[in-house]
């Protein structure tokens, strides 16, 4: 069973494409704001307890196709175990973040386009 929120999914999809992208790479100041992205990226997931971490680690390999869905138990217990660095650290090294999290959560059934679109919806 998903111990993380498909919202939480979702925030770290949009800062992991922000990042990406370079979308936040100059501050009005003209300095480069990437780092701060980065920066907010990565104590986003570090700061997720380690189930949600495990989670997150197993949506992604689903989305790459090192798990199938059927298998995402054993992709959550394989992440606690194999865990051998801090999960932001293993997670933002990994080039197409944003788009192996969309993959994952759509192979679980879950709309990434939803949760994305409510999360950035104006209150």
């Amino acid at each position: 069973m998903l111990e993380i929120s498909p919202e939480k999914i979702a925030h770290v999809v949009i800062r992991a494409r922000e990042y990406d992208s370079g979308v936040n790479a100059w501050a009005h100041s003209g300095h480069r704001k990437g780092h701060g992205t980065q920066t907010e990226l990565a104590e986003f997931i570090a700061s997720l307890n380690e189930d949600e971490q495990a989670s997150l680690v197993a949506v992604m390999w689903i989305g790459r196709d090192t798990f199938g869905p059927e298998d995402l138990d054993e992709a959550i217990e394989t992440a606690k175990a194999e865990r051998s660095s801090p999960t932001e650290d293993y997670l933002m090294g990994e080039p197409q973040l944003a788009d192996y999290l969309e993959a994952g959560m759509e192979a679980l059934g879950i709309s990434p386009e939803e949760v994305e679109d409510e999360l950035q919806r104006p209150v």
